[in-house]
């Protein structure tokens, strides 16, 4: 039945993957057999439809040469409040075809089907260019009677590649399905379709590399919350061969591997699940199977607490004359790292979702502004809004490049600041360090030593090391712009020069801290400013 997965040999790469197992119940149902049963497919909110090669009507049965096994049918049975597919049949004699038939889809009013099928349609059966049988992608719907008919194959079938695993949006207006047609980046990638209101296709459109990979992506499945689930055995974080992943459709989200135990060393795939019954089928040639694919029926265990977010609102200000600064940068911090980063229209405003009972640093930036960061931390109440404004200051004359105390020169910059225990550069600090550059630009005999300093939080000589980290980062940063690195050096003093009264065993809020984290930049030649 390989045919049918779209020739289903995996390379897989062994890594460790966290375990799911409590999450998860599993079982091989009674209905598998020595053959391959698999491919499920929800058709109502009591049957399930599959493909399997079982024992066909006719007394001469055909077999499949790679495997020797029966070509596939589709067939429907009863699910039981168990996840057994009991009463088991076939599912129609119209759908059904003497060569294989797989992979189905139906429309939430169930008038409408799309299904895999060998290249055979009005009794022919078509072969490419090297005599090859390919994959063709039907449509189906049901008449008054309760029959399906009126089959017709998709635009963009061809002779020449194969078409195939199709699926729903939520809506269903998008249609899911799988293909190595030309544009495809592997072997195998996931496509989509818009549906017409009349049921016309619109142009397949590649998933792009988010999804697919040089390999094989197929079996899509979009649940509920428009979550696409799919197989692949290229994708980093797999198990071995095929792996099932999720994927929120959103811009920026990335693929997750489901983990195991829906994952194995083996081939799994062809995931869907059912919302309200918190359960679900999929396939696998694991090991202590019956036959050469198994249907497993899986029930969900976590119990889903609702996420305790606050609402933050505020509107970036001029801090002396009140008004509204309109296009301004918010940057969100938490965490130790860098989580959003906010647009404001012309209303100055901006709003975010905040984790309850948590820390958060928001960083105001516009140009002519000086930047200015404020810290908050969230309550435990959901309910509670929080209006948090960021006052800008207008940047005066323009500043002296240096300041010259009896003790040392240093760039007059804002200081550079690091979120706790991080050497990342964060965004706020790159607008500081690029002032840096173009002052070691406008001063060619110019010598600097990239000073950091940590909190007092930690022990001395990770904080020592940690200093050092962050002065490598940022003077790294300036020699990557082009400055030389025999004019600048980096130089980490940990928690032994700290700018207030925070050291260990006095208790300072993050905001205190956070003045200690902190890289200067010192003039290592202040006589040639003299000449």
């Amino acid at each position: 039945m390989k045919k049918i997965l779209l020739l289903l040999l995996c390379i897989g790469v062994q890594l460790t993957y966290a375990q799911n197992k409590d999450r998860y119940t599993i079982k091989n149902i009674n209905a598998n057999d020595k053959y391959s049963n698999f491919g499920t497919s929800y058709y109502g909110p009591n049957q399930i439809v599959f493909a399997s090669p079982q024992k066909r009507s006719f007394v001469i049965q055909s077999n499949w040469k790679p495997n020797g096994q029966p070509f596939l049918d589709l067939f429907i049975g009863d699910m039981t409040a168990s996840g057994e597919i009991e009463n088991v049949k076939k599912l129609s004699k119209t759908l059904n075809s003497k060569w294989h038939e797989a992979d189905v889809v139906f429309s939430k009013d169930g008038n409408t089907v799309y299904f895999t099928r060998s290249n055979y349609f009005n009794g022919k059966y078509g072969k490419d260019k090297d005599g090859v049988n390919n994959l063709k992608l039907f449509i189906a719907s049901v008449n008054s009677k309760g029959k399906w008919n009126k089959i017709s194959s998709v635009h963009f079938n061809s002779d020449e590649y194969s078409v195939g695993h199709p699926a729903l949006s939520s809506d269903g207006k998008t249609l899911y399905f799988v293909s190595d047609m030309p544009g495809a980046l592997g072997k195998t990638d996931v496509f989509k379709a818009t549906v017409a209101s009349d049921g016309a296709l619109g142009a397949p459109i590649n998933l792009g590399s988010k999804i697919n990979t040089i390999g094989r992506e197929m079996f899509p499945f979009i649940g509920n919350d428009d979550v696409l689930y799919f197989a692949s055995d290229n994708l980093e974080g797999g198990l071995g061969g095929l792996d099932i992943y999720r994927c929120d459709l959103a811009p920026n989200s990335t693929p997750e591997n489901v983990g195991t135990p829906l994952n194995s060393p083996n081939d799994d795939f062809a995931y869907i699940y059912n919302e309200k019954k918190k359960s679900g089928y999929f396939s696998s040639n694991r090991l202590g199977g019956k036959g050469d694919d198994d249907i497993y029926y899986f029930t969900d265990n976590k119990v889903i607490a609702k996420k305790c977010e606050q609402t933050v609102t505020g509107t970036v200000l001029d801090r002396d004359t009140r008004e509204k600064i309109p296009y301004a940068l918010v940057e969100v911090f938490g965490k130790g790292t860098t989580l959003k980063e906010i647009q404001t229209p012309s209303s100055a405003k901006f709003s975010f979702h905040a984790d309850c009972n948590s820390t958060y640093e928001i960083v105001g930036i516009k140009e002519g502004y000086e930047s200015h960061s404020v810290f908050f931390d969230t309550t435990e109440d959901p309910a509670v809004k929080l209006l948090l404004n960021i006052d800008l200051e207008k940047r005066g004359q323009q500043k002296q490049d240096f300041v010259v105390t009896p003790e040392r020169t240093i760039i007059n910059i804002n200081p550079i600041y690091f979120n706790f225990d991080k050497w990342d550069i964060r965004p706020d600090a790159k607008y500081e360090l690029d002032k840096v550059v173009a002052i070691m630009q406008q001063y060619p005999q110019l010598m600097i030593e990239g000073t950091s300093h940590t909190d007092s939080r930690g022990k001395d000589l990770y904080n020592q090391q940690l200093s050092q980290k962050r002065a490598e980062s940022t003077v790294k940063y300036i020699v990557n712009r082009g400055i030389s690195s025999h004019r600048i050096y980096a130089t980490g003093y940990g928690e032994n020069r700290l700018v207030n009264e925070c050291s260990k065993g006095v208790k300072c809020n993050n905001e205190q801290h956070q003045l200690n984290r902190r890289t200067e930049f010192v003039v290592l030649n202040p006589e040639f400013l003299n000449r």
